[in-house]
């Protein structure tokens, strides 16, 4: 019985960076979904101004596509990183386990846990430096004159004619 309790114990840490870091994949995924939308969004908008030979548009369409793109790439290492670290921290808890029987995985255990933080940091700078210039595809974008009294945006347009 006494064994059962030190593997609960054992296990409960791990256990609760499993779900703090569950939580920050599900912020990152939400903050990627957005950015894919905004994109597609944009991807149709370029080719709607390319296709009815708005080329300036089109070049604008373009830059902040590129823009977000960037982001996209900080975002997909940062969810990455956080993955790994989720999975490390996973199979810490199991080792932990199985180091009540086997003193090597406790060693084992300890190492992959560490493996596993320096991940969640690593993913966590991205997520930071993402986050640092969400705003800049805004502002660049409002700053951009080739933006401005473009009318009724091209999703908007379409539904309109329904």
């Amino acid at each position: 019985m006494i064994e059962v309790a030190r593997l609960f114990r054992a296990i409960l840490a791990p256990a609760i960076f499993v779900s703090a870091t569950g939580l920050l994949i599900l912020s990152i995924n939400v903050r990627l979904m957005g950015m894919v939308t905004r994109l597609r969004q944009y991807v149709h908008a370029k080719h709607d101004a390319a296709k009815n030979g708005r080329v300036q548009e089109a070049e604008a369409y373009t830059e902040q596509i590129n823009s977000i793109e960037k982001r996209a790439e900080l975002i997909r290492r940062s969810f990455l990183l956080v993955l790994i670290s989720l999975a490390t921290t996973i199979a810490a808890c199991l080792l932990l386990g199985l180091g009540l029987y086997w003193t090597e995985a406790a060693v084992a255990a300890a190492i992959v846990f560490v493996i596993g933080l320096v991940c969640l940091l690593i993913g966590s700078i991205y997520y930071l430096r993402e986050v640092m210039v969400a705003l800049s595809s805004v502002q660049q974008e409002s700053r951009d004159e080739r933006f401005m009294d473009l009318g009724t945006p091209p999703e908007i347009r379409s539904r309109d004619a329904i």
